[in-house]
């Protein structure tokens, strides 16, 4: 994919411990179709098509895909 961009390693250490832990975090989105300010359950994180992506839960359930250069923390 194009453009993408890696993440830092601390970010991307981060996003992994809050899916085995179950924990909410609170990050900015910023492209896509979800921009803006959101609150995540971390499900996954995953590589696909040359990026890094993340499959997490929103506050009213929904199950979103959001590629890690779009998310700041």
């Amino acid at each position: 994919m194009s453009g993408y961009r890696s993440i830092a390693c601390a970010d991307h250490e981060r996003l992994e411990f809050a899916a085995l832990t179950r924990q909410w975090l609170d990050v900015k989105v910023t492209a896509g179709d979800r921009s803006g300010r959101q609150r995540l359950l971390p499900v996954d994180v995953y590589t696909r098509d040359g990026a890094e992506w993340l499959v997490a839960e929103n506050e009213t359930g929904e199950r979103l895909t959001l590629r890690l250069d779009w998310l700041q923390f």
